[in-house]
């Protein structure tokens, strides 16, 4: 894409910054471990003005995460046909990361999917309790672990805005913040397109259904969040009455 492939200091300290906050504030995250720069500079137009000026380049940072495994991960294995070692690579996954989920199961991949949409719902839901835009929300941006990796135009809003994009490039929009959970629905369904052929016809309608109820679990916690943030007790049939009449109200502020 005609770039130099190297980051700025500034945003990998950027970076540094809302990881360790994104900790802090409870959001399954990586983090950053460790800045190596060097002295060479790079060229960067900082504010998209025009005004290109010389910055302190060449920044790395190190990353820790239990896994970097994404959707993409599964997805490119698929889309080659390379079934094998998709299964292979999945298998390794559970058996690492996913302790619930015996290995001599049938319904192992199945089972899989149902906790990776769960946590993804759950995911994308956190992020919007804190104003959180990730910027980039494809497949390869997507951790199977439902962590937040891959940290680049993000941003949080300053004020309540749906329509908030921190990508400067993103000319469509497409990963507004008040699209993040549609955008999530859309990766689950590349996920599950990718682990059909590994799965018999009863668990594809099974794994369709689950799918089907990512939008309850994600309207769920997202209520549950806003509900804590507002400090309501029990349950009241006015309460998501009042969360959606607030925000509107922060909207129109």
């Amino acid at each position: 894409r005609n770039g130099d492939g190297r980051a700025v200091l500034r945003s990998s300290v950027r970076e540094f910054l809302c990881s360790e906050a994104m900790h802090y504030l409870g959001i399954p995250t990586s983090r950053a471990a460790s800045l190596v720069v060097s002295d060479d500079d790079v060229w960067r137009d900082q504010f998209y003005n025009g005004n290109v000026k010389k910055e302190r380049g060449s920044a790395i940072v190190l990353r820790l995460a239990k896994s970097w495994f994404r959707i993409g991960s599964l997805e490119i294995l698929a889309h080659s046909g390379e079934l094998d070692l998709q299964r292979r690579l999945i298998d390794f996954i559970i058996q690492e990361h996913f302790p619930s989920i015996t290995m001599n199961n049938s319904n192992r991949y199945l089972d899989f999917f149902s906790i990776v949409v769960s946590e993804t719902a759950n995911l994308i839901a956190l992020w919007m309790s804190v104003g959180f835009a990730h910027g980039v929300c494809n497949t390869d941006n997507f951790s199977l672990l439902s962590i937040t990796i891959d940290y680049g135009p993000f941003g949080f809003m300053d004020s309540y805005n749906p329509n908030f994009v921190p990508n400067t490039s993103d000319d469509e929009r497409r990963y507004k913040i008040g699209n993040q959970a549609n955008v999530g629905l859309f990766n689950l369904s590349k996920l599950l397109q990718a682990l059909k052929p590994l799965l018999d016809p009863r668990q594809k309608q099974l794994a369709s259904q689950i799918l089907e109820g990512y939008g309850e679990r994600y309207y769920i916690r997202f209520t549950e969040l806003f509900k804590t943030k507002l400090g309501l007790l029990g349950e009241n049939e006015n309460d998501n009455y009042l969360i959606a009449f607030l925000l509107k109200v922060s909207l129109l502020c």
